[in-house]
Formats: C-alpha cells, structure tokens, sequence
C-alpha cells in the first residue's frame, strides 16, 4: 500500500486543492423518504450492483493510504444495512476520524455499539420538531423514534454530534430558532442546509423553497449573538458560536455562499463510482478495478490518484432551471 504520511499528499487536483476527506455511500436504501433527497416511490439498486462490505473496506483503506484523514460513512441511511457494524469496525480501525451521517432511526438500539467500533462524530438529520411536520417531510419518519435516538447518542459520549436540518420556506423555516434552542439543550450542535437542486422531484418548486444561510442567520439573531470561529470537520460547514454553550450553529450554503475553492472531499456511491464533485457527473469507476483486481490496492489507489485530473473548479447550481444532476441524494451518498 502507498503511504503519503510525512511526504508530499497524493491526492491533489488540478487546482491545487488536497483531498484529504471521503464519504463513503454504504448503501442507496433508506427507511425514510424525504421530500428533498428522494422521489416517494423509488427504486433502489439491485444488490449484484453494490459494493460489498469488503470491497467498501477496501476503498475506505485504499483512501487512508492515499494521506485521506476523515471517513464518513453516508447513505440513504447506513444504518439500514445488513452487518453494517462489521464495515464500520473495520473502517474505524484505519488510521483517519470516522464518522457517519444517520437520520436516526437506528440509533437506540446501535449507538452505543457505533462508539464502540471507533465512530468519532455523528450528524444527524431532523428537519422539524413538530411531528405532523416531520411526518410530512420524511413521508414515513418517526419524531420520537429519532428523538430517543438523538439521546442514545448523546448518552454514548461521541466526540461531536451535530443536528442538520436542510430549511425550506414555507416548511419548516418557522422553527429554526426551536432547533436551536434543541441543539442548546441537548448539548449538541446544529447546521442549517441550503437545499441542493439534485434529481427531479415534484413535490414542492425548489426555487420558491429556497430559504437562504443568510436569511436563517437573521432569524437566529433575533435571539442569540452569532461570533464567528475558525473551527472546522473537514466539511462546508462554517461555524459559529452562542454565548451561555458549547453548541455550535453551522451553515451548509452551496447557493449563497459557495465553498468550492476549499473542496477537500470526494464522495464514492454504493456502487463504487467515484463522485468528483457533488454537483456535477464526473466520475471513475472503482468497482470494476475492485472487481478485475480484488487484491491489488495499489492498483486501485493509482485509480483514485489518476481521477483527480477529473475533479472540476467547481458546481454549476441553478434553481430556476431543471437539475442538471439527475441521481438523488440518496444516490450520491451524502
């Protein structure tokens, strides 16, 4: 295996930015339907097609090797997967922070097994604390099923958790303070997404749902002091902090705010396609090395380095025109 630690990073795009940063799609599955991720009747891909849990350990390691510090593990929803505590020990065995994004219905019953196999951080989606609300914008979720999750995580001791919630107007963009005063109580923190224009839906016009980073900023103002910080995951997010806690208020604006000059990730499907840029279809095939070569990582690790010619300058987001990505969310990976 190539090892890059102490020596120039492997992982370098055109444009001079590292990678240092993967999320790993473990599966396209998930057990809840929302309304900005995903159609209402979907269907997944069949299983001859994904990954299996060797082969994603496989990537996940070939990734480490290449000076990549940061895992997440991402869905649909991860949890969902048959064994898929077996890949997350293994991954949380490799020499790079781990974490995993989870809608939170599985947490009860997992989250004290996640911490025990090397899970560092969590983030968790819930966009409404109303439950009629939360019904309607995950078309099949539980509240206090994912509630009782967010407390099992908490009472496992992660390193960090962090709420999303993806604001929509006109949805849930009354209880943006609500969520905050949640995070507050809960001790965790809480990030607000600008919702990404990615597949065709048709239950609600994106553009007239658009609630900007800026606009829930104000909102959150009314009430608490936002100071800016200079910590960051690895991810987009840009932090900010309150007086009187620990909690944290972050902001995912692809819209508002682009952070494609700072792009340090690459996010790799369930079936082994290789995601240059979230939104755009640049991509490489890992799956079929993985597959002619099961056991030559060096092979696939020159793969993974040749790609990175691929990866763009930077998206194209339009939300008065169709999406120019057709694949949801649960198809990309996170």
């Amino acid at each position: 295996m190539l090892n890059n630690k102490n020596e120039t990073p492997a992982l370098v795009d055109r444009f001079g930015r590292t990678v240092d940063y993967i999320r790993l799609s473990v599966t396209d599955r998930c057990d809840f339907r929302c309304v900005y991720c995903m159609a209402e009747d979907m269907t997944f891909l069949p299983h001859k097609q994904v990954l299996s849990l060797e082969e994603l350990e496989q990537v996940a390691a070939a990734f480490v090797g290449l000076g990549v510090k940061k895992i997440r593990l991402t869905g649909g929803e991860p949890l969902v997967r048959r064994d898929a505590i077996k890949l997350i020990r293994a991954v949380g065995a490799l020499d790079a922070e781990l974490a995993i994004t989870t809608n939170g219905s599985q947490l009860v019953q997992m989250a004290a097994d996640l911490k025990e196999a090397g899970v560092d951080r969590l983030n968790i989606s819930i966009d409404s604390l109303k439950e009629d609300k939360f019904k309607e914008m995950t078309r099949t979720g539980k509240l206090p099923q994912v509630m009782a999750g967010i407390k099992a995580a908490v009472d496992a001791g992660f390193q960090r958790i962090k709420l999303n919630a993806v604001v929509m107007k006109g949805r849930n963009d009354d209880e943006v303070l609500d969520l905050v005063e949640y995070a507050r109580s809960s001790g965790v923190d809480v990030c607000f997404i600008e919702e990404m224009p990615l597949g065709h839906i048709s239950e609600h016009d994106r553009a007239e749902a658009y609630c900007s980073s800026d606009e829930v900023r104000s909102i959150i103002e009314e009430r608490y002091a936002l100071q800016p910080t200079t910590e960051r995951t690895a991810g987009p997010s840009r932090y900010y902090r309150m007086a009187g806690t620990d909690s944290r208020v972050g902001f995912i604006s692809p819209h508002s705010h682009n952070f494609c000059s700072e792009c340090n990730r690459v996010r790799v499907t369930v079936e082994g396609r290789l995601l240059l840029c979230l939104g755009n279809e640049h991509s490489v095939d890992l799956r079929e090395t993985l597959r002619q070569y099961p056991d030559d990582i060096e092979r696939l690790q020159q793969v993974i380095i040749d790609a990175m010619d691929l990866k763009p300058e930077k998206h194209e987001f339009d939300l008065d025109d169709e999406p120019q990505i057709v694949r949801f969310m649960n198809m990309t990976g996170g």
